[in-house]
């Protein structure tokens, strides 16, 4: 089939039935071509693409597939009456490479060669898109993705989070067990007998301990960030939407260091909320509003559009509170207005798209901030309980 497909598709010639190159020609010679053409192309190889997939052994040829695409054409004995149809499905399928389709293709060849798992500090970031099952929907579908392929995509992105989450589990069992291990024996180091577990993160250690502590445990005062938003939802008694907007405020800027807080942040945050929907501020209270008002401070927290890729407010968050406290920030939004949570999802989207040609050695911040949103939304969304993590106390 690869051989076939070049033949089609790379070459534009020496294909076995002469009816099909007839078709083609049809096609890439029609008044529509400029257009359709990309959506055609693409459909063509997810017809390949969604069938290999249901079958493990011949994962492998998916990657060798767009790979084709790298190959220059062959040549060939220009034949007078296919001359202008070949030089066109060349054209063509060169703006193919260059359009959002193919792009999409690409990742879906960093998920299924599962090459992105190695440590790399040399490494684009694009290759590390199978460790981010959340973006796949927002990073592997286009327009004209169809059923058969959002369903593929669904369930590649299920396989990989259950797996995560498996090893996250793995690891914490680890962890706890070498704890106690170590509290009935403090002399002889047991703990080394016990079998180690990989860390399913490109975080260190440290780290990703420290992440498990920040997302599973008490964050300000005796509260987790479960509970904060329980609390604030249930005790915000915000007569109209202004009233809830201060309170949101309140309840945003808890967590954010008071000095850095003082400088400019939670100035600039007021006045985004005092801005957001200002002429419903006399409304009583709904789930439209909550939806809109989250929305739009994700885009300000986080980056307001593809088109617009700004993202100042993240670094600066970033750069002087860290990675945890500026990821803990974005779930608080996300735990008192769920719905909004594939919105925060497309948000970092467009950052991991605008990002994926840096290697991750620039960029250790974003890498960073993908891999505890990971964690975070394992511990809080996913499938996988590892709260008996909260028996051992991290460093």
């Amino acid at each position: 089939m690869l051989v076939r497909f070049k033949a089609l598709f790379i070459n534009g010639f020496d294909y076995p039935e002469s009816e099909i190159l007839l078709a083609l020609d049809k096609i890439t010679t029609s008044e529509t071509a400029e257009h359709e053409f990309n959506f055609f192309l693409n459909r063509c190889c997810h017809i390949l693409i969604n069938r290999w997939h249901m079958q493990p052994q011949i994962h492998s040829f998916i990657p060798d597939l767009i790979t084709l695409f790298q190959s220059s054409p062959s040549r060939h004995k220009i034949i007078s009456i296919r001359e202008k149809a070949i030089r066109r499905l060349h054209i063509l399928v060169k703006n193919f490479i260059q359009s959002e389709q193919y792009v999409a293709l690409r990742r879906l060849t960093q998920v299924i060669s599962h090459n992105q798992t190695q440590r790399n500090v040399h490494q684009p970031l694009a290759t590390l898109m199978r460790r981010y099952p959340y973006l796949y929907e927002h990073c592997l579908l286009t327009e004209d993705s169809t059923i058969e392929h959002k369903w593929t995509v669904k369930k590649i992105k299920a396989e990989v989070q259950k797996d995560f989450e498996l090893d996250l589990s793995r690891y914490v069992t680890w962890k706890v067990r070498c704890h106690q291990a170590s509290q009935i024996d403090k002399n002889n180091n047991t703990s080394k007998l016990i079998l180690p577990v990989n860390n399913p993160t490109l975080l260190s250690e440290a780290n990703l301990n420290a992440a498990l502590t920040q997302f599973m445990g008490r964050v300000e005062g005796d509260y987790t960030y479960e509970q904060l938003a329980r609390r604030f939802l249930n005790y915000t008694q915000a007569s109209c939407y202004g009233a809830f907007k201060d309170d949101l405020y309140e309840y945003l800027t808890s967590g954010i260091d008071r000095e850095y807080g003082k400088l400019q942040f939670n100035n600039r945050l007021y006045k985004q909320l005092q801005n957001t929907l200002r002429d419903t501020n006399d409304q009583k209270m709904n789930e439209f509003l909550l939806v809109r008002t989250c929305s739009q401070l994700l885009n300000f927290l986080v980056v307001e559009s593809a088109t617009s890729p700004q993202h100042f407010t993240f670094i600066d968050l970033i750069a002087n509170q860290g990675t945890l406290i500026t990821t803990g920030l974005l779930l608080k939004i996300v735990l008192i207005c769920r719905k909004v949570k594939p919105y925060l999802t497309k948000r970092f989207a467009i950052l991991f798209n605008h990002y994926e040609s840096a290697t991750t050695s620039g960029i250790v911040w974003l890498v960073e901030t993908l891999e505890q949103l990971n964690i975070a939304y394992s511990i809080h969304f996913g499938n996988v309980d590892i709260s008996y993590f909260n028996q051992i106390k991290t460093k």
